[in-house]
């Protein structure tokens, strides 16, 4: 396999968990965002238990997967199997 195809291999990957990142970090943030603002999807959330534990899932599910596609970025990058892997 020429030296070409690693580094765009490499770069694709690092793209792919950059999006990764990228979709963690706006549903953690939305997670965020449904959990605490008091003025937007506080009242909804209130009065109905599931939408609290959807907030909290929201959360767990965006930190979750920034922490995968941080990992695979760095992993990417440093041509580490054991990142990628995991």
């Amino acid at each position: 396999v020429s030296m070409a195809v690693l580094t765009c291999m490499k770069y694709l990957m690092f793209i792919f968990n950059m999006l990764v990142f990228a979709g963690g970090t706006c549903l953690a943030g939305m997670g965020v965002w449904v959990a605490v603002d008091p003025a937007g999807f506080q009242d909804i959330v209130a009065s109905r238990a599931v939408l609290s534990a959807g907030a909290w899932l929201l959360l767990a599910v965006g930190i979750a997967l920034s922490l995968l596609g941080f990992l695979g970025c760095w992993g990417a990058l440093r041509r580490s199997r054991p990142l990628l892997l995991l």
